[in-house]
């Protein structure tokens, strides 16, 4: 059994926020996966389905970023799970916008919501980096997160999500590098080998062969002063 958490603030006010892009994941899987209705559970919300092989609970913590461990820590005693079952789907400052990446275990590089995950369980659960980009100064990174995707954000988040989506049953059984490719291919698809090939030029006429001069010594000098 896995517990995937996506983490977000709960309310209509951070629904669009950068911040809120775990949430936006599982949500995503919620619905593309049949899986039950959201239930409030964990000091949070949950839906449980399966992905491949394996039974999965996805869980929104619902305490505020800042305690989302309460919430993943009460879930993995109930399942009586370990920190290898969990994954936890969160925004990441330091990829650029629509890239994915995989990590088990090490820091949280100041993230609120991970911060409180390592003071309830560890640190040696896998997280999903989904990347939002970084405001370029520090200062602003607050306002960042909080505020809504902007528009032009549109195409590629869904793209992302649509990858997460179809690779997620290979995170569910532990084959990572084949959920990484299935996001790949929705947010940089290959390009199409079959393009129009430019068009060869034509083969230059040959010059014409020189033909023998037939005309008379005088018939020559007459033609040089037409």
């Amino acid at each position: 059994m896995k517990l995937f958490v996506g983490l977000g603030n709960p309310g209509a006010k951070y629904a669009g926020n950068r911040h809120n892009i775990g949430y936006m994941a599982v949500d995503r899987i919620a619905a593309d996966h049949g899986f039950g209705p959201w239930r409030s559970k964990f000091q949070g919300v949950i839906s449980e389905g399966r992905l491949g092989r394996e039974k999965v609970v996805l869980l929104k913590p619902e305490t505020f970023m800042n305690l989302s461990g309460q919430s993943v820590g009460e879930a993995m005693r109930f399942h009586k799970l370990e920190p290898a079952d969990v994954i936890v789907f969160h925004d990441e400052l330091d990829l650029a916008p629509g890239k994915c990446r995989l990590k088990t275990g090490g820091g949280h590089a100041g993230h609120n919501g991970l911060r409180s995950i390592h003071a309830h369980i560890g640190e040696a659960y896998d997280r999903v980096r989904l990347g939002i980009g970084h405001p370029g100064d520090k200062n602003r990174v607050a306002g960042y997160v909080l505020a809504d995707f902007a528009k032009a954000d549109g195409d590629w988040l869904d793209d992302l999500l649509r990858g997460i989506s179809d690779g997620v049953a290979a995170l569910a059984d532990g084959e990572g590098p084949r959920f990484l490719n299935a996001v790949s291919l929705r947010t940089a698809p290959p390009r199409s080998s079959t393009g129009t090939q430019k068009k060869a030029e034509p083969s230059p006429k040959p010059d014409p062969q020189p033909t023998d001069d037939t005309r008379s010594p005088l018939q020559k000098l007459v033609d040089r002063f037409r």
